[in-house]
């Protein structure tokens, strides 16, 4: 991609306390079957208190990238690593119960009769007992103000109340590693703002969020990993990327647009 070598950004990661990784990604390649690869040499660590940006164009793999570290595709080679646990088959229900993962359509994670039960399923599948499942549930669905909400199903609620019970569904399991793709689809402005604020509040080690919502990002995320050509082009603090205009617009990511 020859636009990128004109870029005038300096690609250096933030500099952060040393300690363990809580995600690493060494040299990961994946192709979709017989074709070219689609992510080529992906290498980056995450480490605990990071809130990063996954930025591209769409169809720069930001989607796959991500399915990739919960193992929902499997790399044709490179490594990834979970708190210390390389990912593997054997390993991988041990892995997602440090993860939580929000697909781009809420729907996608709400399929019980009501948000209740859609917030205390994971739980009682993990033997949590009924009682607290629901007390906890339910605290979930106040703090995000679904509290009203709570015999309904997904479909009578909005979008942006949807997107709320969904991440209320997948916080219940209390994962250490917050991953969210496109987290603002179809959210005005007001409910952008409500899940920013929720965002910010969360206990989580690590949070990671793919979003083509710049400015959202920039209020939410400290770090950006910038995707494009296949490979990590950028890996910097998120701010003073978001005021180079010119190696946005480089990397098809206008920020005014």
């Amino acid at each position: 991609m020859e636009i990128l070598k004109s870029l005038t950004f300096n690609p250096q990661p933030p500099t952060r306390n040393p300690h363990a990784a809580v995600v690493e990604v060494q040299n990961l390649v994946y192709a979709y079957s017989q074709q070219e690869p689609v992510l080529q040499d992906i290498s980056f660590t995450l480490q605990a208190g990071d809130r990063v940006a996954l930025m591209g164009p769409t169809g720069s793999g930001k989607s796959t990238l991500l399915e990739n570290l919960i193992g929902l595709k499997q790399p044709l080679s490179g490594k990834i690593w979970i708190n210390g646990i390389s990912l593997e088959p054997k390993t991988l229900s041990q892995v997602r119960r440090c993860i939580g993962f929000s697909f781009q359509d809420a729907n996608d994670q709400l399929f019980m009769p009501t948000i209740l039960e859609d917030v205390t399923f994971g739980p009682r599948n993990y033997g949590v007992p009924p009682a607290i499942a629901i007390d906890q549930a339910r605290q979930l669905l106040a703090d995000f103000g679904l509290e009203a909400y709570a015999n309904r199903s997904a479909h009578e609620l909005s979008g942006g109340q949807r997107r709320l019970a969904a991440l209320a569904a997948i916080l219940a399991l209390e994962p250490a590693i917050l991953i969210l793709d496109e987290p603002t689809n179809g959210l005005d402005p007001a409910w952008r703002r409500h899940l920013a604020q929720v965002l910010l509040k969360l206990p989580v080690q690590v949070m990671l969020i793919a979003s083509h919502e710049l400015h959202w990002l920039g209020k939410v995320t400290q770090r950006a990993l910038v995707l494009s050509g296949g490979r990590i082009q950028i890996d910097s603090d998120i701010q003073p990327l978001l005021k180079d205009g010119e190696t946005l617009d480089q990397l098809g990511l206008p920020v005014d647009w």
